[in-house]
C-alpha cells in the first residue's frame, strides 16, 4: 500500500507522526489503495508560520515573475499528467479516459489561464484623485474536497499566487494523490520556500487552519453543511471568506425546445463522475405535456452510458468515492422508492458490478417539488424529473430550492432562452447547450456559497482594493 506521509512545509517534505491515519480504498475494487497520516495543529502552526515569512518576499517579486512560477507549475503536472489521470480515476471513480481530460489537462489548463492574466489584470487603476491598487489579502486557508482534486486546487492555489498571496492547502484526505503530485511540482518548478504549504490531515486539521490567527483569508470547496461551519469560524476574527458549495441544479425545458437535445446534455451533466459533481444538472424540468416523450428518452440516454470498470475506455459511468458515500446515495433513493415516484431508470434493485462502489444511474419521474429529492443534494447518479404547466411554474420551482449554483435552459430560440435565464437564481446559466466558459465567474447563490472562481474573478477574490488619494492641481 502507498503511504502518503509527508507535508509540505517551508519548501521542504516533513514526516507526519503522529499516528493518525486513514485507509483509502480503490474505488472499482474496494482493494486497499493506501493510508493517508493525518497532521496535527502543530502542524498547521508551521505551515502559517512559513507562509507569513514568504508572504512579503513574494509579493515584491512581481507579478511577471509569480506568472513564470505558475507556467512552471502547470508544465511540471503536465509531466505527471498520466499517472496522476490513473491515480485520481482509482481514488474517485471517474472513467480514465474523463479523468484525463477533465481531472488533469483541464486544471492544468487553467493554471497557464490564470497566469496569462498578469498581462491583462489591471493591478492599478486611476480614479478621479485616488491610485486604487489591488493588494494581496496575505495567508490564505485553502481547503479543498475530493471529487475535482487536482481541478479544486488549481482555482484556489493559481489566483491566489499570482496575487500574491502564500497559501496553506488542506486537501482531501480522501484523495492524496493530486496533493503529492502539487509537492513534486513545486519541488520541480522552484518555487520559493514557504510560498505553497500542505497540510495532510481531516477537519481537526481544517479546524485549526481556519481559526489560526495569522491566517487572512479562507477559500473552502465542500458541502453545505461544512462550509456553515468554516464561515462561522472564519467570522470570529473577521477573515475573508470564499465559498463553493452545494448545489442542486436544474434544467428547464421550455415548450419547443429540443426535448431530445435536452435531455441528453441533462443525463450526461447529472452522471457526470457519478454525480459527484456540485453542479451537475439533477433535476430537470419539463411541462406535463411533454412528459411522457421525455420519460421515454431519459431511458434511451441512460441505456446509452454503460457502468463499469474505469480503466475500459468505452465506461461512462463509474463507481462512487467509497462505501460510505455510496449507502448515503442509496438512502436517497430509498426515500424515492418509498415517496412511490415514478421509477424511469435504475432503482435499488438495479444490477451492478459485484465489486467497486457502484451505484446504477436511477432516475424518477413526477417528483414532487416538496420532496427530498428535488430538494437535497444527492451527490450521485441520481436525476429528479418534475412537471410544469405554465412556464412562470417552471422557473418557480428551478427557483424552489435553497442552493442555487448552476442551471440550465433549453428553448426554442436564444432570446427566448435567455429571457428565462435572466430570472434564474443562479450563479451560472447555460442556454441550448453552450459550452463550458472556465474565464467566467464560477459560483453560486444562497446556500451553494460566496465569492466566485474563474478567470479574473477568481483573481480578485485574493486581493484587497486599496484607495490613496493624492493631493491634484484641480483641489
Amino acid at each position: 500500500m502507498i503511504q502518503w506521509n509527508e507535508h509540505f512545509i517551508n519548501g521542504a517534505r516533513c514526516q507526519v507522526g503522529n499516528g493518525r491515519m486513514v485507509r483509502i480504498h480503490d474505488a472499482a475494487t474496494e482493494a486497499p489503495l493506501g493510508e493517508v497520516h493525518l497532521g496535527s495543529a502543530g502542524d498547521v502552526d508551521d505551515a502559517v508560520a512559513a507562509a507569513r515569512q514568504a508572504l512579503p518576499a513574494w509579493q515584491r517579486i512581481g507579478t511577471q515573475a509569480r506568472a513564470s512560477m505558475l507556467y512552471a507549475l502547470a508544465d511540471a503536472l503536465e509531466s505527471m499528467g498520466q499517472a496522476l489521470a490513473r491515480d485520481i480515476s482509482r481514488e474517485v471513480g471517474m472513467p480514465l479516459k474523463l479523468s484525463q481530460r477533465i481531472q488533469v489537462d483541464a486544471p492544468v489548463a487553467a493554471w497557464r489561464a490564470t497566469a496569462a492574466l498578469a498581462d491583462t489584470f489591471t493591478f492599478v487603476r486611476e480614479m478621479g484623485n485616488s491610485r486604487v491598487t489591488m493588494v494581496p489579502v496575505g495567508v490564505v486557508a485553502a481547503i479543498t474536497p475530493w471529487n475535482y482534486p487536482l481541478h479544486q486546487i488549481t482555482g484556489k492555489l493559481a489566483p491566489a499566487l499570482l496575487a500574491g498571496c502564500t497559501v496553506v492547502l488542506k486537501p482531501s484526505e480522501l484523495a492524496p494523490a493530486a496533493s503529492a503530485c502539487l509537492m513534486a511540482a513545486c519541488e520541480q518548478a522552484g518555487l520559493p520556500p514557504g510560498v505553497v504549504n500542505i497540510v495532510q490531515g481531516d477537519a481537526e486539521v481544517g479546524h485549526s487552519l481556519v481559526t489560526h490567527p495569522d491566517v487572512q483569508m479562507v477559500s473552502f470547496t465542500g458541502s453545505t453543511a461544512v462550509g456553515r461551519k468554516v464561515a462561522a469560524l472564519a467570522a470570529g476574527e473577521m477573515k475573508r471568506v470564499s465559498m463553493e458549495l452545494g448545489g442542486k441544479s436544474a434544467a428547464v425545458v421550455l415548450p419547443g425546445a429540443d426535448l431530445s437535445r435536452a435531455v441528453k446534455a441533462t443525463v450526461a451533466s447529472c452522471f457526470l463522475n457519478s454525480g459527484q459533481t456540485c453542479s451537475a444538472i439533477t433535476r430537470l424540468i419539463v411541462s406535463r405535456e411533454d412528459y411522457p416523450k421525455c420519460r421515454e428518452l431519459v431511458a434511451e440516454a441512460v441505456a446509452a452510458m454503460p457502468m463499469g470498470d474505469p480503466a475500459d475506455a468505452s465506461t461512462r459511468i463509474g463507481p462512487l468515492l467509497s462505501a460510505l458515500q455510496r449507502e448515503r446515495v442509496l438512502s436517497h433513493i430509498a426515500d424515492a422508492e418509498q415517496a412511490g415516484f415514478d421509477r424511469i431508470a435504475g432503482g435499488l434493485d438495479a444490477v451492478v458490478p459485484a465489486r467497486g462502489y457502484f451505484v446504477a444511474p436511477t432516475v424518477y419521474g413526477n417528483v414532487s417539488a416538496e420532496s427530498r429529492l428535488a430538494n437535497e443534494e444527492v451527490f450521485g447518479p441520481v436525476l429528479a424529473v418534475l412537471c410544469y404547466d405554465a412556464v412562470e411554474e417552471a422557473i418557480a420551482l428551478a427557483n424552489g430550492t435553497r442552493y442555487g449554483l448552476a442551471a440550465a435552459v433549453w428553448a426554442a430560440d436564444e432570446f427566448g432562452g435567455e429571457v428565462v435565464a435572466n430570472a434564474l437564481r443562479a450563479g451560472q446559466v447555460d442556454v441550448n447547450g453552450a459550452r463550458f466558459n472556465a474565464a467566467a465567474p464560477f459560483g453560486g447563490f444562497g446556500m451553494s456559497g460566496v465569492g466566485r472562481e474563474g478567470g479574473i474573478y477568481g483573481l480578485e477574490e485574493f486581493l484587497e482594493p486599496r484607495a490613496v488619494q493624492l493631493p491634484r492641481s484641480s483641489d
